[in-house]
């Protein structure tokens, strides 16, 4: 006799049931379970190859023993919108990339925080199905723990070489917390908007500006090359998630979603006046109200260029929300966004 997990004594009809369910086939194959959904077999494995392949060190392949240089920038100016500030001076905008850097890679630190407890989450859907899948998706969590890793010993880099002051306002867990409590559908469009727009900011502006600081540089490259495969992974899980949706609950998902993006804008505007706050603190030379407003205004375009605009505005994302949304669902998430795309163009 055996107890089951509910604490009672399993029945000699409940052990049948299990040998029933492992029987062979008559061709002498054990039966394997269906999967429940549609699974693109090929893509996962694809995206599993290339993490054996690709797989980086954080401390072997990107830290190396280095710290950051100061005397370079860290973001360049397409991402960090310092050129807007023609009354700085060449250092104040190198100081300003640099609190934007920061703030660029504890942003990652926060989002992969729940992008990391969603895929975990999702994987389930492929415990007892597609295996590749379940790898794919495994690997997934584990490279976001190191990024998330990756990006706590940039902080504490910068920490040791830039002025006190320095606040990074939310709190990933809190942060998590309210985005989890969102639709899967929502959450993962979220995470593929975001995944996205890494690859767009590494290889049309990191990758091609000499000023930027070489460790900086050498964090978002290795970043870059996993999150690539992570897009895709993304892809596939929100279009397998979409699948199993009714209409009314995609309809309202889609208002999880402009919520979610709503949320994200009011963690820049608080982070960029915040990150204005420390710059006009730590500044060599004081600043004008109406130049101290400018820099506020700048920063916060900056954040919702890098954050939303950028990744909502990408080919690719248009293209799939495209094809899950109907029209009416889409001009919603358009006029939700019209606001902060208007305040970055």
């Amino acid at each position: 006799m055996t107890q089951g997990n509910t604490g009672q004594i399993a029945t000699a009809n409940d052990a049948a049931n299990i040998v029933d369910s492992v029987k062979p086939s008559t061709n002498g194959e054990i039966p394997m379970q269906r999967e429940t959904y549609t699974t693109d077999s090929n893509r996962y494995a694809r995206c599993v190859e290339i993490s054996k392949r690709i797989r980086w060190d954080i401390d072997n392949d990107v830290i190396r023993d280095r710290k950051f240089n100061f005397r370079q920038k860290f973001l360049p100016d397409a991402l960090s919108k310092v050129d807007e500030l023609e009354f700085l001076t060449s250092d104040q905008k190198r100081v300003l990339s640099q609190i934007q850097g920061r703030t660029y890679a504890n942003i990652f630190g926060l989002v992969e925080r729940f992008i990391s407890a969603k895929i975990l989450e999702v994987s389930k859907d492929h415990w007892f199905g597609d295996q590749v899948a379940l790898e794919s998706l495994v690997r997934f969590t584990d490279e976001e723990l190191k990024h998330q890793e990756l990006f706590r010993r940039i902080e504490k880099l910068c920490a040791e070489d830039m002025p006190e002051g320095y606040c990074f306002k939310p709190d990933p867990n809190e942060v998590a917390a309210v985005v989890l409590g969102k639709s899967t559908w929502a959450v993962l469009g979220l995470t593929c908007h975001i995944e996205l727009f890494t690859q767009v900011h590494y290889k049309q502006s990191i990758e091609q500006d000499t000023n930027v600081s070489e460790l900086y540089k050498d964090v978002f490259l290795y970043h870059w090359r996993e999150e690539s495969q992570h897009a895709i992974v993304d892809e596939l899980e929100w279009r397998r998630e979409d699948k199993k949706m009714s209409e009314v609950e995609r309809d309202q998902a889609v208002d999880d979603f402009i919520a979610l993006v709503v949320a994200v804008d009011g963690i820049l505007q608080a982070q960029s006046t915040a990150d204005a706050e420390y710059f006009l603190k730590i500044s060599d030379r004081n600043l004008t109200e109406q130049q101290q407003g400018k820099v506020m205004h700048v920063l916060l375009k900056a954040y919702r260029w890098q954050y939303i605009v950028s990744g909502a505005e990408h080919p690719k994302f248009q293209e799939i929300l495209g094809g899950l949304i109907t029209e009416a669902q889409g001009e919603r998430i358009t006029n939700a966004l019209a606001p902060l795309v208007k305040s970055v163009h």
